[in-house]
């Protein structure tokens, strides 16, 4: 049966997305609005996008600090440690939904929906998987649930998952690189989570599908939530390094942005696309974002501007970025024609 793809999922329906793609390195509220457009000129306009690997239905990707280590997600897991010029398959077969990895590409971190049973007309649930060697050998870990969205922190020891339920999920944490989960929030429509650099600090997204949801700030790992932002349908967020710096999507709106830990938010960019994924450099001031049959868009200044980077209106599901923001990976589902999607590199040309 072929997924449906999109890029919210709501409780007790089994859409599939690219959901809280955040690379460990980088990954608005309130506010009064702020300045959007698609403007903006400067490096991140000079890029050029190569593309890489094979027709797949492209769901997740994730990057290490300096962009050299991807790894992406389709029906398995896919790995490259040569910045996406040859990949390898591994891990085990299943409706992936997300991907992260630690700074230096070596811990890995999987999530997925399962496998479709057809006798039930959903899906079964899936796992967590964990890797220790770039995706070498993989090993099942949390429990069965159809999970969305994972992060990690740099170093891989601190985890976090979203997991989504017929009424709701929960976000769970790990301190020992997923040996052991520990359910940390309230239930809720999550459908992404980023995390800071150290994994101390955690920002998460809700969104039910018919009256929207909330950003949601964690300093203590996810031990306690912080509401913040205002009740819109959010459905993707990144970090940076210091989790200052946030940024967030609002399905079928704007993406925000925050300079204050989610404490105040601004509305930017370009407004009425289906955002899918959302990505951050380590200072937080370059940033990248993908939507559903839509442009990859670019900034260079913490959100104030954006730059459509590449015009080819695929179905974008992921992007991810490397820790200064030159190195951008992204992946589709569906190219415009209708075939498998690719995944597509990107790098700012050096001075």
């Amino acid at each position: 049966m072929p997924r449906t793809l999109w890029r919210v999922a709501i409780a007790g329906l089994l859409w599939i997305g690219a959901v809280g793609c955040s690379s460990t390195q980088g990954s608005g509220n309130g506010g009064a609005g702020g300045t959007g457009g698609a403007g903006g000129s400067g490096p991140m306009a000079e890029a050029t996008w190569t593309e890489r690997g094979t027709f797949n239905v492209w769901i997740s990707v994730a990057s290490s600090a300096d962009g050299a280590k991807l790894v992406a997600v389709a029906n398995y897991i896919y790995t490259s440690a040569d910045s996406g010029a040859t990949w390898t398959q591994t891990g085990t077969r299943q409706e992936w939904s997300s991907v992260a990895s630690s700074a230096d590409g070596t811990k890995l971190v999987a999530a997925g929906w399962g496998t479709y049973d057809a006798a039930s007309g959903g899906y079964d649930g899936g796992y967590i998987y964990t890797s220790a060697d770039s995706g070498a050998t993989w090993t099942q870990t949390g429990t069965q649930q159809k999970w969305v969205s994972v992060a990690s922190s740099a170093d891989g020891t601190k985890l976090s998952a979203v997991a989504l339920g017929d009424n709701g999920g929960y976000v769970w944490a790990s301190a020992d690189s997923g040996v052991t989960w520990t359910k940390t929030s309230a239930q809720d429509a999550w459908q992404s989570v980023a995390s800071s650099a150290d994994g101390t600090k955690l920002v998460a997204v809700t969104n039910d599908g018919s009256y929207g949801g909330y950003i949601y700030t964690s300093v203590d790992s996810g031990a306690s939530w912080t509401q913040t932002g205002t009740h819109l349908p959010w459905n993707s967020v990144a970090s940076s390094a210091d989790a200052t710096k946030l940024v967030a999507t609002e399905l079928g709106g704007y993406i925000y942005t925050s300079p204050d830990f989610g404490v105040t938010w601004t509305s930017g960019g370009i407004d009425n696309e289906w955002w899918t994924s959302v990505a951050s450099s380590a200072d937080g001031t370059k940033l990248a974002a993908v939507a559903h049959w839509s442009g990859i868009y670019t900034s260079a200044d913490s959100g104030l501007t954006w730059t459509e980077t590449r015009s080819r209106h695929d179905d974008w599901m992921s992007v991810a970025s490397s820790a200064d923001g030159t190195k951008l990976v992204a992946a589709s589902a569906h190219t415009q024609s209708g075939d498998s999607g690719h995944i597509y590199t990107y790098s700012v040309p050096v001075p």
